[in-house]
């Protein structure tokens, strides 16, 4: 079983794929905007809990909270 990472999106042309890896999601998009001029979308899926709370902290950017 795959866990997906990330579903990717086109509005303009309807297109849905669904990555486990984040990188290759990156990729599509690049990939898609480049042979189309279209402007997909992504939607994360849920990552471990000890990575939703690394990344909470980290804040935007890696830069934390408590420096913004």
């Amino acid at each position: 079983m795959t866990d997906n990472r990330a579903t990717v999106t086109c509005p303009a042309c309807g297109l849905e794929e669904s990555f486990s890896k984040l990188a290759h999601a990156r990729l599509f998009i690049e990939k898609h905007r480049d042979e189309t001029g279209h402007d997909p979308v992504w939607e994360l899926g849920r990552f471990p809990s000890g990575v939703e709370q690394m990344g909470d902290e980290a804040g935007v950017c890696g830069i934390p909270e408590s420096f913004e």
